[in-house]
């Protein structure tokens, strides 16, 4: 696609800049199909070292900045800041879902490669979002649907939303990633192997085509419309020769 071939582009002038010009260099946020992208040409920018990162672990919605302190000499923090929304008073606020939070912030006329992941914790919205845009957003972001609102920076990210995990004991014949999926989402095969043809799989942000792929303990799984989960491994065998294994599944979470 144009769009694909734009994108790897641009990951390509960002490399080549930071490796000529020795300071480090950022994209926007990026989704996990844009990070499909980034991964495929990957060894091509092997010249220029990066790193991934949304602002938290549980974020899906990344950056990538190119260069590093061993390299440059001096260390950079990405340009990433987190506003904390909350309702003005919280007895008649609505109910606000992600939708909500994500709608406001859009009507704004921010671009979406400006915003990365909107948790919502007890009726709170924390938005991920460039640092060039946090005071905007905090100076015109009044309501949420019809609640009055306010806007402050977030300190840091609230440790309920690190921590929104669930640990989850599933039983599978093998730790392909096809039948760990079926158990994770509660899904049939044909379910399953839909997601893999229309390319909604991904393993450490990389999109996964294989449903036979192994799982190692460790990686991490992204379903689009269904969620994420950490595969952690196999604990023992059932009588029947069945593998017991653990998975942790994150809190449900609005991504952009």
């Amino acid at each position: 696609m144009e769009t694909d071939e734009l994108l790897k582009k641009r990951f390509r002038e960002l490399a080549r800049k930071s490796y000529q010009n020795n300071h480090y260099t950022f994209t926007g946020f990026l989704s996990m199909a844009d990070m499909a992208c980034f991964y495929e040409i990957e060894k091509e920018l092997s010249f220029a070292s990066y790193k991934v990162w949304g602002g938290s672990e549980v974020c899906e919605r990344v950056m990538v900045r190119f260069g590093n302190e061993q390299e440059l000499g001096y260390e950079e923090e990405f340009p990433i800041a987190c506003i904390m929304v909350r309702p003005l008073a919280a007895k008649f606020a609505e109910t606000l879902t992600h939708r909500d939070f994500l709608g406001a912030v859009i009507s704004l006329g921010i671009e979406r490669s400006t915003l990365g992941d909107i948790l919502i914790v007890d009726n709170k919205g924390y938005i991920f979002c460039m640092e060039s845009m946090a005071d905007y957003i905090m100076e015109n972001l009044t309501r949420v649907r019809h609640t009055s609102v306010l806007c402050r920076r977030a300190r840091k990210t609230p440790e309920a939303i690190v921590q929104d995990r669930q640990e989850l004991k599933i039983q599978v014949s093998s730790e392909r990633i096809d039948g760990v999926l079926a158990k994770a989402f509660h899904l049939s095969r044909s379910e399953v192997s839909a997601l893999f043809a229309q390319k909604k799989v991904f393993v450490d942000g990389r999109i996964c085509e294989n449903g036979s792929r192994t799982l190692k303990g460790g990686e991490k799984v992204s379903a689009r419309g269904f969620g994420k989960f950490e595969y952690i491994g196999q604990q023992n065998l059932s009588k029947k020769g069945k593998i017991n294994a653990v998975i942790m599944m994150y809190g449900k979470k609005g991504g952009i």
